[in-house]
């Protein structure tokens, strides 16, 4: 099960390796859609990706900090930094290809 963090423990998880961040909330339809995929893809790429999720009813401070219009919106981080930013509903190819290609790199930086 993806972790569950807030504005304040955000940092903390994402300090170090890759981190994507899931911004949601509960009234969105397609953040509901993402659940499944996202915990699908975390059990995939669990060893080389770690999975949050951030919601941003309750955690407002993320949301601004990283201009978060629409959601669900997908922060990928970088020990500590974040470097790219993914928004709306992907299947899970789609979004499994993504994260890939993302750690792919990394490994190769």
């Amino acid at each position: 099960m993806v972790t569950k963090v807030t504005d304040q423990t955000m940092t903390e998880y994402t300090k170090s390796g890759l981190t994507i961040v899931d911004l949601w909330a509960p009234w969105c339809g397609p953040c509901l859609m993402m659940a499944p995929v996202v915990d699908e893809l975390e059990q995939e790429f669990k060893s080389d990706i770690q999975f949050v999720k951030l919601n941003i009813d309750e955690n407002k401070e993320t949301a601004l900090e990283y201009d978060v219009m629409s959601i669900p919106s997908f922060l990928l981080f970088k020990d500590g930094k974040a470097i790219e930013k993914v928004v709306g509903y992907h299947d899970k190819s789609e979004f499994s290809a993504y994260l890939s290609e993302k750690i792919t790199q990394n490994k190769t930086v």
